[in-house]
Parts: C-alpha cells; structure tokens; sequence
C-alpha cells in the first residue's frame, strides 16, 4: 500500500468520524418533529456519515481482492459506492421520519442502485 493510498484511507476515516460526531450532536440536541428541517438536516447527517464510513471500506474490500495490488481508479469506484451508500441511507432515513417507508419502496431503491452501479462498474 501506497503512502497516497494510506493517506487517503486515513483521511476518509478521520472525515466519517467527524461526520458521526455530528449526527451525534444532531440526535442528541433536537427533535426530529421540532421544525420541517429538523428531520432532513438529521436524514442528510446520518446519510453522509454512512457514505463516509463506507468509502475506505469498498476501497479495502477491492485491494483485498486484487490481492493487495491498487489500480488507477479504485479510489474513484469506492468513493462513487460510498455516495451511492449516503443516498440511499439519507433518502431512506427521510422517508422514514415522514412515515412513509415501505418495503416495496426500499427494495426499489437499493434495486436501482445496484444496476446504476453495474453499469457504472462494467468493464470495458
């Protein structure tokens, strides 16, 4: 592993921490049903740290499979997957507050996420 690789894996570690303080701050400080925002700021929150968290992972789980070999462009998948991740949390999250979660509309999205990633990750 790079010493770039490791800085970027360290930083995106630092950044997901960070993140989860702030949805910690959020859960603990508000209400969900205070105001019309209170609840997207927390989906938004708790979606972003999900991404964030996510991204070093989806890069390690790829140099584990290269058998410990980073290729150009593996920071760039992992990062996409990662916002693919704080999407689907954030949005989910959101519908969930406004008590309109069901699971035909979750089996939807994470259907149409997966496809959008396989056609984004399809070799050429």
């Amino acid at each position: 592993m790079e010493l770039r690789d490791r800085t970027v894996n360290y930083l995106c570690v630092a950044m997901a921490a960070g993140a989860w303080a702030v949805v910690a701050m959020i859960v603990t400080t508000t209400y969900p049903h205070q105001g019309p925002t209170t609840a997207l700021i927390g989906a938004l929150a708790i979606g972003a740290a999900c991404g964030l968290t996510t991204v070093p992972l989806f890069w390690l789980a790829v140099f584990a499979r290269h058998r410990r070999i980073a290729f150009r462009g593996d920071w760039g998948r992992a990062i996409r997957r990662g916002a693919w991740v704080g999407l689907a949390v954030a949005f989910l999250a959101a519908l969930r507050l406004e008590d309109v979660l069901s699971l035909p509309i979750v089996v939807f999205v994470v259907t149409m996420i997966v496809l959008a990633e396989v056609a984004l990750s399809a070799e050429r």
